[in-house]
């Protein structure tokens, strides 16, 4: 028997029937798709704020909440958990987006 009788053959290099390489037009039409978008852009702008900024001020000012009466040990325990709790919402927020198919 040929492979044709067999059933569905897979052929690398052919889209969808197609006997195009995968640098042809079909290639091209989805390379659009793989943008950041917003939701892209917010979650790495989280990132930056909880890698940089929040370790920052705790190496220069770890003592900034005791102004408004948080202690000093507590201060260091909340400082880097509100920035992981909001890195977490976001990635979620974020990555909603492949299941709704916006950008």
């Amino acid at each position: 028997m040929s492979s044709d009788d067999e059933g569905y053959v897979h052929r690398p290099g052919a889209v969808d029937g197609d006997s195009d390489a995968p640098g042809g037009e079909a290639a091209a039409d989805s390379a659009g798709k793989d943008d950041f978008g917003t939701r892209g852009w917010a979650l790495v702008a989280t990132l930056v704020v909880c890698l940089l900024v929040v370790p920052g001020i705790i190496y220069v000012r770890p003592g900034v909440l005791s102004a408004i009466g948080v202690p000093y040990i507590a201060s260091l325990l909340v400082l880097p958990l509100l920035p992981a709790a909001a890195l977490g919402l976001v990635a979620v927020w974020a990555m909603t987006a492949g299941g709704d198919g916006e950008r």
